[in-house]
């Protein structure tokens, strides 16, 4: 029995839901997003979408809870949206955006240039006495969490100091270093 699977995805107002034979278009506020399906049917009954199995086979229970969490993450992406922040963490880095394009100095001899996709907002924020956090918003959460974990892959954090590119709030796992 799937969990996940069974419970119906509610729709908010301002969200219009379109349901044809292997495809979902979602539109909201904020975007439009399309996703294709197959193995499972979808019904919009009165302001829920409910995602049905043909069987309990593997295949079917498996897609039965990821394309139930796939149209969540649509409805709340396109009434609501999503976002994620970077925080750069060591000496001298820096991050500042023109329109669309990110500039980081990560600490490297030149300058990161990062061209983000115009579906995502890209903002960045620095205080004196904070580190720069680089805040992106999106109405595919897909989307922004691709184009973080690229920003995140120039610069992990290291276990040692802690430095380098991670999420505001992630826990890292800290090392001690040499003992004398």
């Amino acid at each position: 029995m799937s969990r996940i699977g069974n419970n119906p995805v509610s729709i908010p107002s301002g969200v219009k839901v379109n349901v044809t034979d292997s495809e979902i278009k979602v539109e909201g506020k904020l975007g439009t997003l399309t996703q294709s399906y197959s193995d499972v049917s979808i019904e919009v009954e009165e302001d829920q979408l409910v995602v049905t199995r043909p069987s309990d086979s593997k295949d079917h229970r498996a897609k039965h809870g990821l394309y139930r969490s796939l149209l969540q993450n649509m409805v709340l992406g396109v009434s609501e949206g999503w976002t994620k922040q970077l925080e750069l963490v060591g000496v001298g880095y820096r991050a500042s955006n023109q329109g669309q394009k990110l500039d980081l100095a990560l600490g490297f001899s030149h300058n990161i240039v990062l061209d983000i996709a115009p579906e995502v907002k890209v903002e960045t924020i620095s205080e004196k006495g904070k580190n720069p956090v680089v805040k992106l918003t999106s109405f595919d959460k897909q989307l922004v969490g691709q184009v973080a974990a690229k920003i995140r892959g120039f610069r992990k954090p290291e276990p040692y100091k802690g430095k380098g590119v991670k999420f505001v709030g992630e826990i890292l796992r800290r090392k001690a270093g040499k003992s004398a």
